[in-house]
């Protein structure tokens, strides 16, 4: 593994590389965006510099779509691709399009069996849900910001019922520890889950991450492997770094993200991200 510094030296082989067209998939909480929803100017320049550069900028999310939007437009990507909902939703962006962007594919899952067994160990956690058709469904009004909707409040039966894309889990009653620990004991199966740095747990259909939806998009574009390059800091990005050609780790990120990664940038607060991009465009 190593550091990103200010001042990369490219040499003649690496030279070669940066003058391709890459496919640089960009995570945003943690990464684009401090855990307040704040982007810097400097993470903003950096990533609307190389999205003008012409190179394939993608955001690669666990948010919701309508959540996901702001962060496009801030970094001045109209055309090109998209992954939310942990690689359950994909979207093209085209601003020739009513909404400026249309969805070309959904991983749907059915959660009663997940929602069943962890509500028998975690009787007290909020749990949403968001459905196939965009909406979100919460146990005691559960809201998040990345949600990017405002929550239905429905009982745990009729969530029982519904064909998910997304489903959260989130306990104040227990630690982050606790969490881990339970999600272990329940040993769930038929879906793809990742714990967050809080009691925190994301999931969605099996075999589906960031890096499935990711790969079908680099096959689309027809970029070869080597020039893939991610960015990220949770363990939902575990998968994403090891699947990019070059994946580089937030330096806050937890042990096993940056044991996943090829090297590890300046944390969030330091504008890790603006590092790496300011060598790509």
């Amino acid at each position: 593994m190593t550091t990103t510094t200010e001042s990369p030296v490219a040499g003649i082989e690496d030279q070669r590389i940066i003058e391709q067209t890459k496919l640089i998939a960009l995570d945003v909480d943690g990464t684009l965006v401090d855990h307040n929803g704040h982007m810097s100017e400097g993470v903003r320049d950096a990533a609307r510099a190389v999205v003008d550069a012409g190179h394939q900028v993608l955001i690669a999310t666990g948010r919701s779509l309508n959540a996901t939007l702001p962060i496009i437009e801030k970094i001045g990507l109209d055309r090109g691709y998209a992954v939310c909902c942990n690689g359950g939703v994909s979207l093209r962006l085209d601003p020739d399009l009513d909404l400026g962007y249309e969805i070309i594919h959904k991983a749907t899952f059915d959660p009663a069996p997940a929602l069943r067994a962890l509500r028998e160990r975690l009787p007290v956690a909020k749990y949403a849900l968001e459905d196939a058709d965009g909406n979100f469904l919460s146990t005691e009004r559960f809201q998040d910001a990345s949600f990017g909707v405002e929550a239905q409040a429905v009982d745990f039966h009729t969530m029982l019922q519904a064909t998910a894309v997304r489903v959260v889990v989130f306990s104040s009653e227990n630690t982050s520890e606790e969490f881990n620990e339970a999600i272990a004991e329940i040993g769930l199966s038929g879906v793809t889950y990742s714990v967050g740095w809080t009691a925190w747990l994301d999931i969605a259909a099996a075999g589906v991450t960031k890096a499935s939806a990711l790969e079908q998009l680099r096959r689309h574009l027809d970029i070869h492997p080597r020039h893939t390059i991610a960015i990220g800091d949770g363990r939902n990005d575990i998968e994403m770094l090891t699947w990019a050609g070059r994946g580089v780790a937030m330096g806050q990120a937890p042990d096993e993200v940056l044991a996943a990664a090829d090297e590890v940038t300046a944390s969030v607060f330091d504008d890790g991200a603006a590092l790496v991009l300011r060598g790509l465009a």
